[in-house]
């Protein structure tokens, strides 16, 4: 195979920040040397600006972009989730394949200019309009899946079992109408998505949407049919998003949501509790332990009101693991999240760098590697840092912008997700070995874009 190489003046690495730092990769786009303190060797491409792995982002539901920023408007005093969530169904209710396609693929290069360079999409929206199911039940799914490919970005594919309305087995409303799915057909879909689309770039796992949408039954099939198609396939779930959530659980079970997770299921280091944000202390230092990661969406959390994450509670575990996710797109910056999961830890706290550690005192930094981690985890990909076996997944800085020109890397890392605006400092993004972005821009960011406002302009005159 032929290898291809890179020469970074500051890497950061699984063990923090290198110099001289030469990456080697294959066609495969597998990195297969990672090797600092050498200079840089005659006829090799080489890059000033610090080079930092790729996050994750480690949910989305692509189809939201297409109303972002649109339901900033009051409707009543307690505006909330759930009043938000009713707009949500009027447009997961009218799109078409054509305009998700549109609407996913520009979402794609956003996340790439972004600083993303993989994404873990929890996808409910199977059915059509009628909510009855597609000819080719892999409509919907392969539209996602296409986008990703055309654009060049990672992917975990997560088709989802939704079937109530709520805890119990309550009758779905008609607002649910292209959600719903028997188990029997989400696994078959499942299986039909691995078959199409699996490989270096791609993966299929599965994902419960919540507690309140699938009965415990349902829970038990559907996880014994994925262990029986792949028992190394990631697992993710909504849960303990928002305190309504916690006292209905409390109403039909008991107990607290995560609490009847971790007791009525295996939760292990292939699952992503998502948000999991009202959990309590012994919530917490159970959850951690098992491995599983918290997936942490800051900039929805906070535009929809759902609460602040309980970040000490879950980080002094000896695990403690967590990753980000731009969710419902209001943002799409990793970047936007790390900073704002940090400054809600200030708020909450009171004390500034709080992600810092006894290890690694740049903000940034120790972010950075932990998001890369449990992203990597929640995608089961493997695409957890600059390392050889890994795929060659990074993002290059821009050395010349004014933030962060003449700085040392951890400061230059630090500026860029403290102090860069929304164009932000991103250069370059390399994904499985090929790059992507060049100067900041996908080289389909015009048409895509253009192509993105129609479909979200007939959209919306639909709803």
């Amino acid at each position: 195979m032929t290898e291809r190489r890179l020469h970074a003046a500051d890497a950061l690495l699984p063990t923090g920040w290198a110099r001289a730092v030469l990456l080697a990769w294959n066609d495969r786009g597998d990195l297969t040397a990672v090797t600092p303190d050498v200079p840089a060797p005659e006829g090799v491409a080489t890059v000033a600006g610090p080079v930092v792995p790729g996050l994750t982002n480690l949910h989305s539901h692509a189809f939201q972009r297409a109303f972002a920023g649109l339901a900033e408007f009051r409707g009543s005093s307690d505006d909330s989730f759930w009043s938000w969530r009713e707009r949500m169904y009027r447009v997961a209710n009218a799109v078409t394949p054509g305009e998700l396609d549109a609407i996913a693929t520009w979402l794609f290069v956003e996340m790439l200019e972004g600083g993303y360079t993989s994404v873990c999409e929890f996808h409910y929206l199977h059915n059509d309009v009628g909510g009855r199911p597609y000819a080719d039940d892999t409509t919907l799914a392969a539209c996602l899946a296409q986008a990703a490919a055309q654009v060049g970005l990672g992917l975990t594919l997560l088709p989802v079992l939704y079937q109530h309305g709520g805890f119990g087995g309550v009758v779905p409303t008609e607002g649910q109408r292209r959600f719903i799915r028997s188990t029997d057909a989400l696994l078959r879909l499942a299986e039909a998505l691995r078959r199409a689309h699996e490989g270096p770039a791609a993966r299929v796992g599965l994902a419960v949407h919540s507690l309140r949408a699938v009965t415990p039954e349902a829970i038990q099939q559907v996880l014994g049919g994925l262990g029986a198609l792949d028992g190394s396939a990631p697992v993710h779930i909504h849960v303990a998003e928002q305190q309504r959530e916690v006292e209905e659980c409390l109403a039909w079970s008991g107990q607290r949501p995560v609490a009847w997770l971790l007791d009525h299921a295996a939760v292990d280091e292939r699952w992503c509790l998502v948000h999991a944000t009202h959990m309590s202390a012994d919530e917490s230092r159970r959850a951690s332990a098992t491995g599983a990661v918290a997936g942490l969406c800051p900039t929805t959390e906070a535009n929809l009101g759902d609460g602040v994450f309980d970040w000490p509670g879950w980080t002094r575990a000896p695990l403690g693991r967590w990753g980000v996710g731009s969710d419902s797109h209001v943002t799409v910056n990793a970047a936007d999240e790390l900073r704002l999961l940090e400054y809600t830890q200030r708020l909450r706290t009171g004390r500034r760098n709080v992600a810092a550690t006894e290890g690694e005192p740049h903000v940034a930094t120790a972010m950075t590697l932990a998001a890369v981690a449990g992203g990597a985890a929640a995608a089961g990909r493997p695409v957890s840092g600059l390392a050889p076996g890994r795929r060659a997944d990074f993002v290059v800085l821009d050395g010349t912008h004014p933030l962060i020109a003449g700085l040392a890397a951890p400061d230059a890392l630090d500026a860029h997700v403290f102090a860069s605006h929304r164009a932000s400092a991103i250069d370059a993004v390399v994904v499985g070995g090929q790059t992507v972005v060049r100067h900041g821009r996908h080289a389909l960011h015009a048409p895509a874009g253009q192509a993105f406002v129609r479909a979200r302009n007939a959209l919306l005159a639909r709803v």
